[in-house]
């Protein structure tokens, strides 16, 4: 058969495949992630049926696949919205870097990775999945909850981190010695200050300039501009996703918006390709030893993304069972940590197997965290606080609660000075929905939907539809 038929053939087969993937997990109320990583480790190497054709189409795909990811995330934020995350929510920063990417960093040199493998680990167990998030809050009806603007904060900074930890990465994986890294990383600093600055003060300008009334003439000119900026990008070493996040950023307004409801199709297209193109360059008879590692790895990080929401939560002055929300939402880990994944699987392969279950794990893990971390532990609190009761009781004492246990939902009609809702949002405060549910722009929560003692709709929002603390 002729290459190019076959090419056809096999394009055909996956596309098609990738979109009955998607139809089924979106009727069960799943992220399609996971589907797409399995088909790939079907039909990659050592799968049930190899593809052999299309595998260079399908590995150029994927590259556009990363920068279209970063393209929209950067479309979902303003500079001055990452200036005021920055300022107001970095402890809470600090703290997820160290709690998320310390595991990770100390599994690879217990692992025998050495540096490199250490760095794209800790990456791979420090990012959540800003795409499943949103899903998750969308679905639970949480948009108008006090500890969303909290959890929106916390993945704002880890997106804008990616600015720095990506050319970095990219330059380890280059075999750049301590000199070449230093300076990488100083290019990317740089680079970052100027485009943050250039959309701050002149962000209308550049809008502006790339603005068109004609769809067509926006489309091709933002891809066009993303694609030349994200290859200047990889010649400096600085990485083409963080070109195109860069370029995201700069774009704001009407333009950003245009742009968005255009790319997002083709966003989603070459997303799928590329975590495709990920199961296709990992061997599935790798998976089955590293499923303790990664289990293991799993495990802790689950708690640790909790301890990160609690503290979050806690800072803004939220009440225990929002905390506790807060940390089980953020649990889900998926996009970026493929993306590190596949920068350094060249240079390190073992983290391809490895990433690739712990990423199965946790994205279908964090949906269920999400839901269930705050009535798991308030049962649990209660059966212990029962018992303590009892046992005083037994004993002719008054009960007392444990000092740190978490306090019960308060009856129906009580309010606390944390917890108490507010009114209903004005017509201001209204998100608008993005074209697609699992992309990080968030549509209103219907009225009362999901909404708990401590929820507070009515946030401001930004031109994603985020709300913002």
């Amino acid at each position: 058969m002729h290459d190019t038929t076959t090419l056809l053939i096999e394009l055909g087969a996956v596309i098609l495949g990738l979109g009955l993937i998607g139809r089924l997990a979106l009727r069960f109320g799943l992220s399609p992630i996971p589907l797409y990583l399995l088909a790939g480790l079907a039909f990659g190497q050592g799968g049930l049926l190899p593809l052999k054709a299309s595998e260079e189409f399908v590995g150029v795909g994927a590259e556009i696949g990363v920068i279209l990811l970063l393209l929209l995330l950067g479309l979902e934020y303003s500079a001055s919205e990452l200036v005021t995350s920055l300022k107001t929510q970095y402890p809470s920063g600090v703290v997820d870097f160290v709690l998320n990417a310390v595991p990770g960093a100390v599994a690879a040199l217990l692992l025998g990775w050495g540096p490199v493998g250490a760095v794209a680990l800790a990456g791979v167990t420090w990012i959540s999945s800003s795409g499943v998030i949103a899903k998750v809050l969308t679905d639970l009806g949480r948009l108008g909850n006090r500890e969303t603007p909290v959890i929106l904060s916390v993945l704002v900074i880890e997106d804008l981190s990616m600015a720095v930890y990506l050319p970095l990465l990219t330059a380890l994986v280059a075999g750049a010695g301590l000199a070449g890294g230093s300076l990488t990383l100083l290019i990317a600093l740089g680079t970052v200050g100027i485009v943050l600055y250039l959309a701050l003060r002149h962000g209308r300008l550049i809008s502006r300039a790339v603005s068109s009334d004609n769809p067509e003439m926006l489309l091709l000119v933002v891809l066009g501009l993303t694609l030349l900026v994200a290859g200047v990008a990889q010649e400096l070493q600085v990485s083409a996703a963080v070109g195109a996040f860069l370029v995201g950023i700069a774009l704001s307004g009407e333009v950003a918006e245009g742009a968005e409801r255009l790319l997002t199709p083709l966003r989603d297209l070459f997303a799928a390709v590329f975590f495709v193109f990920f199961g296709l360059s990992t061997d599935p008879t790798e998976i089955p030893p590293v499923l303790v590692p990664a289990l293991l790895l799993a495990a802790v990080t689950t708690v640790s993304k909790i301890g990160t929401g609690w503290y979050a939560a806690r800072r803004a002055g939220i009440g225990s069972r929002g905390r506790l929300r807060a940390g089980g939402t953020l649990v889900a880990r998926g996009e970026f940590s493929i993306v590190i994944a596949g920068l350094a699987v060249g240079t390190e392969p073992r983290i391809g197997p490895i990433a690739t279950a712990y990423v199965l794990i946790l994205v279908i893990v964090g949906p269920l965290a999400a839901r269930y971390t705050e009535p798991v532990v308030r049962r649990l609190n209660e059966r212990r606080t029962g018992g303590s009761a009892a046992r005083a009781a037994r004993a002719g004492s008054p009960s007392e609660a444990p000092p740190h246990s978490i306090e019960p939902e308060p009856a129906a009609g009580a309010a606390t000075a944390t917890d108490a809702p507010a009114p209903p949002p004005g017509p201001a405060e209204a998100t608008t929905p993005g074209p697609d549910a699992s992309a990080t722009r968030l549509p209103e929560a219907e009225p009362g939907a999901g909404t708990a003692p401590e929820d507070e709709p009515g946030l401001s929002t930004h031109r994603g539809g985020k709300p913002l603390p």
